[in-house]
C-alpha cells in the first residue's frame, strides 16, 4: 500500500516531535504493509514550509530505516486564494513527489468566495488538487453534497483510513462509507502523526474496503491510485461517481438526523 498523506518528518510541524518518533512511525508502516510513505507537512499560518530542510529531514529520517518505506516528498498545502500564486509559481516545492498532484486542505468554517477562480488557475497551471479529509471538516458534514459536486468539477477526494474504521467517531465514518459507496473516494491515507493516537496504518481501512467493496476496489483506492500520483500518471479508470447513496434514504434523512452543533456556513452564503 501506498500512503499519500502522513507526518513523519521530526519536528518540523504537529506531527512527529523527534527522530526517535519518526523512525518508530517507519517502522510501523512498514510492517503494516505500506511501501512508499509521502511526508506532507503543513502550509499554513502556523508553521513555517521550508522545502530545503524538509528534504534533509526526509534523507535523515530515510537512513535510519533503511529502504522500505521509501520516503517522498509532498506538502499539506492550506489552499486560500491568497497563497494559490505560491502553489502556481512553485509546484514542484509544494506537489506530491514533484508530480501534477497536490494535497488542498480547507479551513473548518468557510470556503473562500473566490474559490471557484482558484480551482481554475489551478487547473490551468496543470495541477490535480485532492481534497484531504471532508469526513473530518464541518462544512463537509454539513453539506456532504459539495464531495459529488467538487469530484464532477474534477477535484480528487482523500479520506482518513482510520475515519472509515471509525477511529474519528461515528460522524466521520458513516460519511465515509457513504461517499464510498457513491463511488467519491480517490484514496484513503493515513494522515499518521503518532504512533498511538494517529498511527501510519492503512490495513485495517483495505480490509474493511475489500469486505464491503471487494480486493479491486481496495486496491485501486490503497495501491494503483497512489502509485498513479506518486509517478505522476493518469489515475485509473474508476467506477462513475454516484449523486445519492444507493443504499439508504439518501443524504436529506442523514443530514436531518445528524446531531447538529454550530452550523459551519461558506463566504458565499
Amino acid at each position: 500500500m501506498i500512503d499519500i498523506h502522513c507526518h513523519p518528518l521530526p519536528a518540523i510541524d504537529d506531527g512527529a516531535e523527534s527522530l526517535e518518533e519518526s523512525v518508530a512511525m517507519m517502522r510501523m508502516a512498514a510492517e503494516d504493509g505500506i511501501t512508499h510513505t509521502v511526508a506532507t507537512p503543513h502550509y499554513n499560518y502556523r508553521y513555517t514550509f521550508d522545502p530545503e530542510l524538509n528534504r534533509q529531514k526526509a534523507i535523515e529520517l530515510q537512513a535510519a530505516i533503511g529502504d522500505v518505506p521509501k520516503m517522498l516528498l509532498g506538502c499539506d498545502f492550506h489552499l486560500s486564494y491568497e497563497n494559490v500564486q505560491d502553489l502556481v509559481n512553485k509546484r514542484a516545492e509544494f506537489t506530491i513527489n514533484g508530480s501534477s498532484y497536490v494535497l488542498v486542505e480547507f479551513a473548518e468554517y468557510f470556503i473562500p468566495r473566490q474559490f471557484e477562480q482558484v480551482l481554475y488557475e489551478i487547473e490551468i497551471a496543470g495541477l490535480k488538487p485532492i481534497i484531504t479529509h471532508p469526513e473530518r471538516n464541518p462544512i463537509f458534514q454539513s453539506h456532504p453534497s459539495l464531495v459529488y459536486d467538487w469530484v464532477r468539477r474534477g477535484c480528487l477526494i482523500q479520506l482518513t483510513a482510520q475515519s472509515y474504521v471509525g477511529g474519528f467517531g461515528s460522524r466521520p465514518r458513516s460519511l465515509a462509507e457513504r461517499w464510498l459507496d457513491q463511488n467519491l473516494v480517490h484514496f484513503f491515507a493515513t494522515d499518521a502523526h503518532d504512533t498511538r493516537r494517529r498511527p501510519p496504518l492503512l490495513s485495517p481501512c483495505y480490509e474493511k474496503v475489500a469486505a464491503a467493496c471487494g480486493k479491486e476496489t481496495a486496491d485501486r483506492i490503497l495501491i494503483r491510485n497512489p502509485d498513479a500520483v506518486i509517478n505522476d500518471k493518469p489515475l485509473p479508470e474508476g467506477p462513475e461517481p454516484l449523486q445519492s447513496h444507493p443504499k439508504g434514504r439518501g443524504w436529506l434523512s442523514f443530514f436531518i438526523r445528524s446531531k447538529r452543533g454550530r452550523a459551519p456556513v461558506t463566504e458565499t452564503e
